[in-house]
């Protein structure tokens, strides 16, 4: 397989994402990168909606691969997840180099009429488990590729799909900037980016470096007599806050004898600071430097320090 026609000696970027190949994020992206003629840019994406899978890979069976023409792009739609998309990609099975930098553009869905990024809502710290998209680029760092994840805060009757465009521009100043200090030698390669772009993207602050905030949205669950696409996650090409997808009248025939259960938000608390969160909504492009595992709060750390020594002289479940 051949790169870029007369791709000489450009940097090379793979594109991937968790909404799938067809996700207007993805196509403004990659359109974007090709329109400034200094990158080669392939694309190893899922064939479908894989959003909030987490860091799940295809390990029994093998992935399907199939070739989807992208203008000024090499691209294949993978039938796994996105971190086997970035395994793959960056594998020379399928492409013959390995990337210079990984990117992920996604406005992530996490769950069913929701259409947001990886800071906003819902488990603003346990998102970055969830989230396909921070998996993908995860699954580079482990590989040694520098990578980063992106994600544009659609709002429902605010955005539109331009801003996709508009986001992919945002960004292409830290990409360049991450490109030459690769080139340089320069670049950490003891974490990975999360970048995540406001809904008023045209209008934004500037990028902001910030830490990932612990806020949480707490969630529960309520029985449902139907389910809405039968409990599948809608694209983010009809995704809306508040859609009226999402509603009974549209749901599947479920057999009566089945059970149908669905998240519901229950509260929840922000917490404030020079976090990825709190400083999105006030309209900055967060920059947040991840690592490959969150370790535990200093405090554990020191309660378990002394409290392993006694377990051993406690006596077992069993006799108490």
């Amino acid at each position: 397989m051949e790169s870029n026609t007369g791709s000489g000696n450009r940097p090379k970027i793979m594109v991937t994402n968790d909404d799938g190949i067809d996700a207007p994020g993805l196509r403004a992206l990659v359109a974007v990168l090709v329109s400034t003629n200094k990158y080669q840019v392939v694309v190893c994406a899922p064939d479908s909606e894989k959003s909030a899978v987490s860091h799940g890979i295809t390990w029994r069976n093998p992935l399907s691969v199939k070739r989807v023409e992208i203008s000024g792009a090499t691209a294949f739609a993978i039938s796994g997840t996105p971190a086997d998309c970035t395994s793959l990609g960056t594998s020379k099975a399928l492409f013959p180099l390995v990337p210079d930098l990984l990117e992920e553009p996604v406005p992530n869905v996490m769950f069913p009429c929701t259409y947001q990024s990886n800071a906003t809502m819902f488990l603003v710290k346990s998102n970055v488990i969830y989230s396909g998209t921070v998996a993908g680029a995860r699954e580079a760092f482990f590989n040694g590729v520098p990578a980063v994840s992106m994600s544009y805060d659609w709002i429902g009757g605010r955005s539109n799909i331009n801003d996709f465009t508009l986001a992919a521009e945002a960004c292409l100043p830290i990409i360049s900037a991450i490109l030459a200090e690769i080139k340089n030698k320069s670049y950490p390669l003891g974490c990975f980016l999360n970048i995540d772009l406001p809904t008023n993207v045209p209008n934004h602050k500037g990028y902001k470096l910030t830490r990932q905030g612990k806020s949480i949205v707490r969630m529960g669950w309520t029985q449902v007599t139907s389910g809405a696409q039968g409990g599948k996650m809608l694209s983010t090409m009809t995704m809306e806050m508040n859609s009226s997808a999402c509603t009974d009248s549209d749901a599947l025939s479920i057999p009566q004898e089945h059970l149908l259960f669905k998240r519901e938000v229950r509260g929840g608390q922000v917490e404030d600071g020079d976090t990825d969160y709190s400083s999105l909504r006030e309209g900055y492009i967060t920059v947040t430097p991840l690592g490959a595992l969150s370790p535990a709060e200093i405090d554990c750390q020191a309660y378990f320090k002394e409290w392993l020594p006694g377990v051993a002289e406690r006596p077992s479940s069993s006799a108490l």
